[in-house]
């Protein structure tokens, strides 16, 4: 393990994902859909993983459209059964033979509540769609993942994952299991195959979630997604490779906090 290793130093070459297949969950929107315009950019063959299908071939046509290649996966993490879970992993050993990076990017916010006062059916919802879905379907894509030389699973933490804040609720809660999770899956796979588990915080983002979390909050004084796709390309790649069990952090703190 590279304990100097920086994902937000890595420049990506032009070719940096060539050859590789990537699939990536909450695609359509935000620092997914960045992401996963970036990876086709740089040579990667995109699977798309979401639920509302317009969405999906709206990106897959954007991908398609810029030269690059990608496949619409239709799963919709907060209702799919174990078929649907297995459908698509067999679709993805059937088609490409193997898979060779995995991010779990999409999530539920859940809302800004005291815990004495949270509704417990969304704490169910945020909990399984963040943390359950996700364990479930690296499960079942992991002898996808294990066929291939240099695998990398890649989690979305949050700072609220790292230091509990108030009002935060499910999920706070729920980075703080991928953390976990994250640390367990690495520390299992470490040594005894190809596959790498870290995750990356992306911090404040112009995205959608955090317009519900910070509805008064100027987007503009925050980080564009297309501004932080550098650290995902470099955790996904070959420039992370034997570094795992690692959590990192897309963007550096601004000079007053550092």
């Amino acid at each position: 393990m590279n304990a100097e290793f920086d994902p937000r130093e890595v420049t990506p070459r032009a070719d940096e994902l060539a050859g590789r297949v990537i699939a990536i969950t909450g695609p359509t929107r935000g620092i997914g859909r960045a992401v996963a315009l970036a990876c086709a950019r740089y040579g990667a063959s995109v699977i798309l993983i979401g639920r509302h299908v317009p969405r999906l071939e709206g990106v897959h046509a954007e991908i398609e459209a810029a030269g690059g290649t990608a496949t619409i996966a239709p799963l919709d993490l907060e209702k799919a059964v174990a078929e649907g879970y297995d459908t698509l992993a067999a679709a993805v050993l059937e088609r490409f033979g193997r898979l060779d990076g995995l991010l779990h990017n999409a999530s539920l916010l859940g809302t800004l509540s005291p815990l004495e006062h949270y509704d417990v059916p969304t704490w169910c919802r945020v909990l399984h769609v963040n943390v359950t879905a996700a364990f479930a379907l690296t499960q079942v894509l992991l002898p996808a993942l294990k066929q291939s030389q240099d695998a990398s699973i890649l989690f979305t933490s949050s700072s609220v994952g790292r230091q509990g804040r108030a009002f935060w609720g499910a999920y706070s809660v729920s980075k703080f299991a991928v953390e976990g999770l994250s640390q367990i899956l690495a520390s299992e796979l470490e040594n005894i195959s190809a596959v790498r588990v870290n995750a990356l915080n992306p911090g404040p983002a112009r995205t959608q979630m955090r317009l519900q979390a910070y509805p008064s909050e100027n987007p503009e004084t925050v980080a564009a997604p297309e501004t932080l796709v550098n650290p995902y390309l470099a955790l996904l790649g070959p420039a992370s490779r034997g570094v795992t069990g690692r959590s990192f952090d897309a963007q550096r703190p601004p000079p007053s906090a550092r």
